[in-house]
């Protein structure tokens, strides 16, 4: 299984999709000691095999392993932490709510 990375100088956590050379990509910016998540990218082929929730996962992880918080502008990660609350603690006050 791959593991999802951070790619700071592209400004996304990648996953890498085994048996091809594509990848799923949570796109962010930095503002200050939050990251904000802005735009994330399944190959439209690869939908609906879980690799959106597997990124998403995996951005959390490699979010709350800094010590940052999660400012959530992409409606895909907003929608993974709505059934996934376990990570209301690297997320910032300042996210959207529906």
């Amino acid at each position: 299984m791959s593991a999802v990375e951070d790619n700071p100088p592209e400004h996304r956590f990648e996953l890498p999709i085994e048996g091809s050379h594509e990848m799923a990509a949570a796109y962010y910016r930095l503002e200050g000691d939050s990251i904000v998540l802005t735009h994330t990218i399944v190959p439209e082929h690869f939908s609906g095999q879980g690799l959106g929730s597997k990124l998403a996962y995996g951005t959390f992880e490699a979010i709350r392993a800094t010590g940052r918080k999660a400012v959530l502008l992409c409606p895909f990660m907003a929608a993974y932490y709505a059934r996934h609350p376990e990570y209301a603690d690297i997320i910032a006050p300042e996210s959207p709510h529906d």
